[in-house]
């Protein structure tokens, strides 16, 4: 799922820090927004702004971070509302709901491990690149930033 890669440069200990804390931020979004997908989303966003000035290592973790909160959201979302409707007796909780919450629950297992392990690696200085996510980081966030005066 994730692999180690070096960077173009070696980081500065406060850049490994924000860079940590972008996967950080999506986990304690994660725990304080639990019902709501979307907030661990804007949690993440938030904190991807806020760096948007920041070093290109910093940019580039906070983009993955970002990415693979919006990737949850779909599989999240989609869950919370079937829950809704279950709930209100729209809709009942057949084997395909049950396996449906297998799977975004492991999903999210493997997520939250891998959000985890990025984190302590990338605080120690290694550059982790998810699988697909990677790529998109890549192409979103450029090397350069532009300086608009």
């Amino acid at each position: 799922m994730a692999t180690s890669s070096t960077f173009d440069y070696h980081p500065l200990p406060s850049e490994l820090e924000k860079a940590s804390n972008a996967y950080l931020m999506s986990l304690i979004a994660l725990m304080a927004g639990m019902p709501l997908p979307i907030l661990n989303l804007l949690a993440t966003l938030i904190f991807f702004w806020a760096q948007r000035r920041g070093s290109y290592f910093v940019r580039w973790h906070a983009m993955q971070a970002l990415l693979s909160q919006f990737v949850l959201l779909f599989f999240n979302s989609y869950l919370f509302w079937w829950v809704i409707d279950g709930l209100m007796g729209q809709r009942l909780f057949g084997k395909e709901f049950w396996w449906y919450l297998g799977f975004v629950l492991v999903f999210n297992t493997i997520e939250w491990i891998a959000t985890i392990y990025t984190t302590i690696m990338v605080r120690k200085g290694h550059h982790i690149r998810w699988l697909v996510m990677a790529d998109m980081c890549d192409a979103f966030v450029k090397k350069q930033m532009n300086t608009y005066k």
